[in-house]
């Protein structure tokens, strides 16, 4: 489930269909929820679905930390890639913004968190980085890491849309977080390892 106060929205031709902050919305905000409407395939059920249909979803879905395909039912699956993005993904099945996002502003991932499989090369921004590798978690994390943290301890100061949406384990995970009774698990918790689970 994608925050509520965004649209779709057509960006350009080289980006396509891209999604759109309505409203401020403010660092600490979770803005995307892996829900029961999300369709999660493992790989054997992704390649059964057929060339025809694996092309389509590798556009459209990310894996997760365990290698499946997550295909979320709304727009969210149209947030395209930045090396600044704003909303970064945590091991917890939910994405925050780790900076304010201004109304008109396109929220954005770093395609590096979410495991692609092959190397992308997105526009240029003037970043330093120019490509997203599969393993760009194992260099980045510690940044990500941070950003995460600054972001996680804004939760209960900000209103949180998608809290409905939270499952119970993971209310009781972030409440455990915020009170310093568990860590905040580090985002290289959402890596997979495609060889790994290759030779496993």
């Amino acid at each position: 489930m994608i925050h509520p106060s965004t649209r779709l929205e057509y960006i350009s031709r080289l980006k396509g269909y891209g999604v759109i902050a309505t409203q401020f919305i403010p660092k600490g905000t979770v803005t995307w929820v892996q829900d029961k409407l999300d369709r999660e395939f493992t790989p054997d059920e992704f390649d059964a679905l057929g060339s025809v249909y694996t092309e389509l979803a590798d556009t459209y879905t990310f894996r997760n930390q365990w290698g499946n395909h997550i295909l979320c039912w709304d727009h969210g699956k149209y947030v395209n890639h930045s090396f600044n993005s704003n909303c970064l993904s945590t091991p917890y099945n939910f994405e925050i913004a780790i900076r304010d996002i201004l109304p008109g502003e396109e929220l954005t991932d770093d395609y590096g968190y979410l495991n692609l499989l092959e190397p992308f090369e997105p526009m240029d921004e003037g970043h330093e980085r120019k490509i997203v590798y599969p393993d760009d978690p194992l260099r980045m994390y510690r940044q990500w890491d941070l950003d995460l943290s600054q972001a996680f301890a804004l939760i209960p100061q900000v209103e949180q849309k998608l809290a409905p949406f939270f499952s119970e384990e993971i209310q009781i995970k972030i409440h455990r977080i915020l009170n310093g009774e568990d860590a905040l698990d580090s985002t290289l918790e959402c890596y997979f390892d495609p060889y790994k689970a290759t030779a496993s």
